[in-house]
C-alpha cells in the first residue's frame, strides 16, 4: 500500500466519524481510537496487508485532523463564499479537513503532494475549492487560501 492509499483509509474514517459526530452526543475523540481500530481490521479481514508504519500514518493524519478539527473548520468556514459548513457535502468536508491538516501540521509530506492528492479528490465536487498556496511562495501555515473552481 503506498501513501494515496494509506490517505484513502483516513479519509474514510474522517468520512463515517462525520456521521457519527452528526448522531452521537458524545465527544468523537474518546471513541476514535476504537474507530479507527475497527476500520483497520476491516481491511485487514479483506487479504489485504498493512505495515505499522501504514497504520501509524492513518492514525497520526486521523487523531492529527480530529484534534485540530474547530481550527480547520474555523479556517476552511473563513474562505466559503455564501455557503456554510453545514451546507457542505460530507465528502468535500472531509477532503477539506484533511488536506488542511496537512498542509498545516505535516512536516513530513511535500507541500506538492499534499495539492496533488487533494485536487484528486475533488473531481466531483459541486462546490468551488478553496486552492492550496504555492509552497515555494509562501509558508502554508501562514497562508490564507485562495479561491478556485477545480472543475475547469
Amino acid at each position: 500500500m503506498n501513501r494515496s492509499k494509506a490517505r484513502e483509509h483516513a479519509f474514510q474514517i474522517l468520512f463515517s466519524t462525520e456521521f457519527q459526530m452528526l448522531s452521537d452526543k458524545e465527544d468523537p475523540l474518546e471513541k476514535l481510537d476504537q474507530v479507527i481500530t475497527d476500520h483497520l481490521m476491516t481491511f485487514q479481514d479483506e487479504d489485504q496487508k498493512m505495515t505499522l508504519e501504514e497504520e501509524k500514518f492513518i492514525r497520526r493524519e486521523v487523531t492529527g485532523t480530529m484534534t485540530h478539527l474547530k481550527e480547520l473548520d474555523d479556517a476552511i468556514s473563513q474562505h466559503l463564499k455564501g455557503w456554510s459548513l453545514s451546507r457542505l457535502g460530507r465528502v468535500d468536508l472531509s477532503i477539506m479537513r484533511l488536506a488542511l491538516y496537512e498542509i498545516r501540521y505535516e512536516k513530513d509530506i511535500p507541500d506538492r503532494v499534499k495539492s496533488t492528492e487533494k485536487k484528486g479528490r475533488a473531481s466531483s465536487s459541486t462546490v468551488s475549492w478553496p486552492t492550496l498556496p504555492n509552497p515555494k511562495k509562501t509558508d502554508p501555515r501562514q497562508t490564507d487560501l485562495k479561491r478556485t473552481n477545480l472543475r475547469k
